[in-house]
C-alpha cells in the first residue's frame, strides 16, 4: 500500500577530470528527523543545490579562498525568480470562479463574467481561502500589467488535480495530473502575448480523487551572477558509513575534506534526539608550501519555511565559546500543517561555530556570497526578509603539510514536535521543558572529538558486521540505509512517560506512525535497540487500550505527521496490522529474552489473536500494504503473515507460563500452514492468491518463521519459494508478484533471507545493489522501483529501508 550505495568502481562519472564512482540515488547530509534533513541529489556535491528529501531546495553552499582564488565545493545557483503577478502563498489575490461549466469562449479576455463567484485564492479543501468541494472549477484571475517585456517569464502553478491553464486565450499549460507543490513552467510560446494594461489567466481544474487545490501567479526567473568568476574545486572522492558522508576535494594547491556528521547512535537516546549535525572542514596543503585560506559556510532561512514566500526573521548571537545564528518564521504556526510534501515553518534553525575563528553575518543569499568574494565581509546581525543566507566564514592560518580543521554545528529546535491526542510534545532532549539549544549546542562543541569517536567505531563495526552476515554489497546497502531510516523518525515523551518513535510516512501519504512502515523497518531497531521498536509500538497500543480505537483489530496509523490524533487513512488493514504487532511483539521478546513487553499488552494481544484466528487464514478482499495494484482477497502472503502470527502469539503464551493457550494457537499455525501449502501449491512454487493458478508473488512474511524459529512451516517451503524466485528476477530485482514487473527492495531483502545459502543470497541482493547504484532517479533511496529499467516507481527517503537489516538480525539470532 505504501506507499545505497556501494563501493564498486561502476557506474561512473566524470567529475572535474576525475573519476567519480556512484555510491547512492542520493547522499545524506544532515539527517535527524522528517523535518531537519539535507540531502545532495548528486554524485558530485557541487553541482546541484542542497534539497530536503522531498526535493525542495534548502540550499547549503561553500567555498574556500585559497590565497586569493574563490573555489566553490559545495551546492550550486538555484533558480531564482522575481514575481510579476503572486501566488497566494505571497499575497492574498481576488478572482472571479464558477463551478458549472461555462459557455464557450470563457478562457478568453472579452468574456463576460459577471455572473460568475468572487473569491479569493487559493481555491481548494483544507487551508484555501475559498473552499472548493465540487468536480470542476473554473477560475478568472484579471490583472493589469505596466511593463510587458520579460526575458523568462514563467507560471507558478500548484493544482490538484487535472489541469489547462490560459494566458490571454492562449494555452500554455495542460496536466492530467496533480502536484502538490509549485512547479514552474517556461512560457516561452512566441503566441503568448502580455498586454499593457489588462491582462487573464484563466484555469480550468478537475478534481478525480483526494483533495483539491488550485493556486497560480506568473514570476520571472532571474539571471544568476554571484557564482561567475568562482572556479569548481575538485571532487575526488566521497565515501559513505551508517552517520557520515565524507567528501574529498583539491582546492588548487590546497587538499579539502568536508565531512557531514549526524550522529544517530541508538545506544545513546539523548544523543540521538539532540537535533545538532556537524560540518568539519580539514585543509592540507597539496604542494608542500604554506597558503592562506578562508571557508566560506552559508545556509539558507529555507531550512525554516515550508516555501521561500514565507518571510523570515534572523539573528546573531553568543552562547559560551560559540557565535551562534538563528532564523525563524515570523508567522510561527506551530503544529499547524500536516501532511506528505511540507517542510517545518515553526521552530528556528541554528549555525554555530567557535567565536574565536569565526566571523558570522546575515544578508541575502547574492550579498552573502560577494561579499566573501571581495573580502567586503558584512556585518548585518539581525534581518528580516525571504531566502537570507546564514553566513559563517571560518579562518584557517597557514595552511601547511599538517591538517587543519575546523567545523560547524547546524541544529533545529522545533519547540512543540508533535501533536498526541490533543497534547503537544516537545522532543526527547526537552522533554520535561528544563533545556534549551543553546544548551545542547555548548554540549555538542564541547564533545564533538568524543563523539566522532564513537561514530567512526560505530560505522567500522555496522559495516564489519554486515559483511559478515550478507557480504560487501550487502554491507554498502546498509550504510547508505541507516541514516535515512533512523532519521525517518521523532523521538518524544508520551504524557504517560513512554517512549514514541513516530515515523512519517514519507512520499506516500505523510501519516504518523503507520504500522506498515514500523513492520519492514523493524529489524534494524531489532539488531541495535529494541527500545525504539517499542517507540514505534507503544502509539498503537495506547490508542487501542485507551479505548479510543474501539476495533477488534489494530489500527493502521496514527493520525498525519506530525498530528498523532488517531487514524486519518481512509481505509483499515486488519489482518496486515494485526499480524504485524503481534510478530514484532514476538521478535522483542526473542531478542531481549523475556516476554515483559509482550506481558504488558497480553490483553490487547489477544484480542488480535482471535481475530486472526477466524479472518487471517483465508484474508477477505481487504487492503494490505502491497495494494499496489489493487486489493486481493485470499490473499497467500497476507495469509503467511496470520498464519506466522498465531505462531508467534504461542510462541509468547509459552514463555508467560499460558501452557494451554501456547498449545491451541501452536497447533493452529501448524494445521493452518499444512492446509496453506495445499491450497497455495501452485506446482513448482506457491500463488499469488489461494484461487488463481499460475501467479506467483513474494512470500517475504514467511522469514519471522525463520528467524525466529517458530518451526510453523517446513523449510522446504522456503527452498520450494527460492528456487522459483531465482527463475524471475530482472535486472534490477525480482518482481513482487506476477501482476507487474516493479518491485519493494525491502521486501526484497527479507525473501533472500529465506535462502538456505550465501549464493543464492547473494544473487537476490546483487540486482538491488545493481538498482542503487545505476537508477536513473536521483532521490533518497525509493523502496519501491521498477526492474526492468531501474526508475523510481513512487516512494522516497521512507524509514522502511531499515529492513535491510533482516539479514543482520538473523546472524545475531541464529549465527548463520
Amino acid at each position: 500500500m505504501k506507499k545505497v550505495l556501494s563501493f564498486l568502481f561502476l557506474s561512473f562519472a566524470l567529475v572535474n577530470g576525475f573519476a567519480q564512482t556512484r555510491k547512492a540515488p542520493a547522499y545524506p547530509l544532515i539527517t535527524q528527523d522528517p523535518y531537519f534533513s539535507i540531502w545532495s541529489f548528486t554524485d558530485e556535491l557541487n553541482t546541484s543545490p542542497t534539497k530536503h528529501w522531498t526535493g525542495t531546495s534548502q540550499s547549503l553552499t561553500g567555498f574556500a579562498k585559497i590565497d586569493g582564488k574563490v573555489y566553490r565545493f559545495l551546492g550550486s545557483p538555484d533558480k531564482s525568480f522575481e514575481t510579476i503577478l503572486p501566488a497566494a502563498d505571497e499575497k492574498e489575490y481576488d478572482a472571479q470562479y464558477t463551478e458549472e461549466s461555462p459557455s464557450n469562449g470563457w478562457q478568453l479576455n472579452n468574456f463576460n463574467d459577471k455572473g460568475w463567484k468572487s473569491g479569493k485564492g487559493a481555491f481548494g479543501d483544507g487551508e484555501a481561502k475559498t473552499k472548493w468541494k465540487s468536480k470542476d472549477l473554473w477560475v478568472r484571475r484579471t490583472f493589469n500589467l505596466e511593463q510587458t517585456q520579460f526575458q523568462n517569464l514563467n507560471l507558478k502553478l500548484n493544482h490538484d488535480d487535472n489541469v489547462e491553464v490560459y494566458l490571454n486565450g492562449v494555452q500554455v499549460y495542460a496536466c492530467q495530473c496533480w502536484t502538490g507543490k509549485y512547479i514552474y513552467i517556461p512560457l516561452n510560446n512566441s503566441k503568448i502575448k502580455l498586454n499593457k494594461g489588462k491582462n487573464v489567466l484563466a484555469i480550468h481544474v478537475k478534481n478525480t480523487v483526494g483533495g483539491q487545490w488550485l493556486d497560480a501567479g506568473l514570476v520571472n526567473e532571474k539571471q544568476i551572477t554571484e557564482f561567475q568568476g568562482i572556479l569548481p574545486a575538485k571532487q575526488t572522492t566521497v565515501d559513505i558509513t551508517a552517520t557520515q558522508t565524507k567528501y574529498k576535494f583539491q582546492c588548487g594547491p590546497v587538499n579539502l575534506d568536508v565531512d557531514f556528521l549526524s550522529p544517530l547512535l541508538m545506544n545513546d537516546l539523548d544523543l540521538l534526539s539532540r537535533p545538532v549535525s556537524y560540518v568539519t572542514f580539514k585543509l592540507k596543503s597539496n604542494d608542500g608550501k604554506q597558503h592562506k585560506a578562508e571557508v566560506f559556510f552559508g545556509t539558507s532561512t529555507d531550512l525554516a519555511v515550508n516555501t521561500s514566500a514565507q518571510e523570515v526573521k534572523a539573528e546573531k548571537m553568543v552562547s559560551g565559546n560559540l557565535s551562534v545564528l538563528k532564523a525563524g518564521t515570523v508567522e510561527q504556526p506551530v503544529l499547524k500543517k500536516s501532511g506528505d510534501d511540507l517542510r517545518i515553518d515553526w521552530g528556528h534553525v541554528y549555525v554555530a561555530a567557535n567565536k574565536t575563528n569565526a566571523n558570522q553575518f546575515i544578508a541575502n543569499e547574492q550579498e552573502a556570497i560577494k561579499s566573501f568574494i571581495n573580502g567586503k565581509t558584512s556585518t548585518a546581525t539581525n534581518q528580516r526578509g525571504k531566502k537570507l543566507s546564514l553566513a559563517t566564514i571560518l579562518t584557517f592560518k597557514n595552511i601547511s603539510n599538517t591538517s587543519t580543521e575546523n567545523n560547524i554545528l547546524l541544529a533545529y529546535d522545533q519547540g512543540d514536535a508533535i501533536q498526541y491526542f490533543g497534547k503537544n510534545l516537545k522532543s526527547w532532549w526537552n522533554n520535561d521543558g528544563n533545556q534549551n539549544i543553546e544548551k545542547q549546542l555548548d554540549i555538542a562543541n564541547a564533545k564533538y572529538k568524543n563523539i566522532v569517536s564513537q561514530c567512526d567505531k560505530f560505522d567500522a563495526q555496522f559495516h564489519k558486521d554486515n559483511i559478515a552476515a550478507g557480504g560487501e554489497e550487502y554491507a554498502n546497502l546498509s550504510d547508505v540505509a541507516y541514516r535515512q531510516s533512523v532519521s525517518g523518525h521523532k523521538l518524544v515523551k508520551s504524557p504517560e512517560g513512554e517512549l514514541l518513535f513516530l515515523s512519517k510516512e514519507n512520499f506516500s501519504n505523510g501519516s504518523i506512525n503507520t504500522v506498515d512502515i514500523t513492520y519492514p523497518s523493524a529489524p534494524l531497531y531489532l539488531v541495535y535497540n529494541p527500545d525504539l521498536l517499542k517507540g514505534m509500538m507503544n502509539g498503537i497500543f495506547y490508542y487501542s487500550e485507551s479505548g479510543k480505537w474501539p476495533k477488534p483489530f489494530a489500527a493502521h496509523d496514527l493520525g498525519t505527521y506530525p498530528l498523532a490524533n488517531g487514524q486519518t487513512y481512509g481505509e483499515d488493514m486488519p489482518v496486515e496490522e494485526s499480524g504485524n504487532m503481534i510478530i514484532l511483539t514476538a521478535a522483542i521478546a526473542k531478542v531481549e529474552g523475556n516476554a515483559n513487553y509482550a506481558k504488558k499488552h497480553w490483553k490487547t494481544l489477544s484480542i488480535w489473536a482471535d481475530y486472526l484466528s477466524k479472518e487471517g487464514f483465508d484474508p477477505a478482499n481487504q487492503l494490505c500494504t502491497d495494494d499496489f495494484a489493487g486489493h486481493l482477497a485470499r490473499n497467500a502472503n497476507l495469509s503467511v503473515k496470520a498464519i506466522v502470527a498465531l505462531g508467534s502469539y504461542g510462541m509468547l503464551a509459552k514463555e508467560l507460563g499460558e501452557q494451554a493457550t501456547a498449545e491451541k494457537y501452536t497447533k493452529m499455525a501448524k494445521d493452518m500452514a499444512l492446509k496453506w501449502m495445499e491450497m497455495a501449491d501452485d506446482g513448482d512454487h506457491y500463488a499469488l492468491t489461494f484461487d488463481k493458478k499460475n501467479t506467483w508473488s513474494q512470500k517475504y512474511n514467511l522469514v519471522w518463521d525463520k528467524v525466529l524459529n517458530l518451526g510453523i512451516f517446513p523449510k522446504s517451503v522456503y527452498k520450494k519459494e527460492i528456487d522459483f524466485y531465482l527463475k524471475k528476477q530482472n535486472k534490477f530485482g525480482l518482481p513482487l508478484d506476477s501482476r507487474k514487473t516493479y518491485t519493494k527492495s525491502d521486501w526484497i531483502m527479507w525473501t533472500a533471507t529465506l535462502a538456505d545459502n550465501p549464493a543464492d543470497f547473494n544473487k537476490l541482493v546483487k540486482p538491488i545493489y545493481e538498482y542503487a547504484l545505476q537508477t536513473p532517479t536521483r532521490v533518497p533511496l525509493s523502496d519501491w522501483h521498477e526492474t526492468t529499467d531501474g526508475k523510481q516507481v513512487g516512494f522516497q527517503a521512507r524509514s522502511v529501508v531499515g529492513g535491510y537489516s533482516i539479514k543482520l538480525l538473523d546472524k545475531k539470532l541464529n549465527n548463520r
